[in-house]
């Protein structure tokens, strides 16, 4: 059984990570975090390089969680990435972070913490900056 902690490199991941490995340790469990990005937009803002992984690691080493990184990129459906891999991963909980958003926001956007909260498979954890 493992936790999934979707990341990404902003203070809403970090809450996320915080939330997600307490929750591993918890439940003596390991972590996966997912840094998920939109197939094509390699290079974007939200991408990790190895010193953030390896910081990652070392961050669950520190609260006695074994942790894996994983990148795989999706369509558009981040929400059916994140439940495909709870499956995978035999998931018990999901973590994410929020932020806060305007109603417009949202509507013009989309909020995939929303459809994750949705659609997920599994109980999910959010955790806020």
């Amino acid at each position: 059984m493992t936790i999934l902690i979707g990341y990404l490199p902003a203070p809403e991941g970090e809450a996320a990570l915080r939330a997600g490995f307490a929750e591993a340790k918890l439940r003596s469990s390991a972590a996966v975090v997912i840094n998920s990005q939109r197939r094509g937009s390699s290079g974007a803002p939200t991408e990790i390089g190895e010193d953030e992984i390896k910081r990652i690691v070392e961050l669950g080493k520190e609260s006695d969680v074994e942790v894996e990184v994983l990148q795989p990129d999706h369509e558009d459906d981040l929400p059916g990435t994140l439940n495909d891999l709870a499956v995978e991963y035999e998931a018990q909980l999901i973590v994410i972070g929020l932020r806060k958003r305007s109603a417009i926001g949202k509507f013009i956007l989309g909020s995939q913490a929303q459809r994750i909260l949705l659609e997920a498979e599994v109980p999910v954890l959010t955790a806020k900056a």
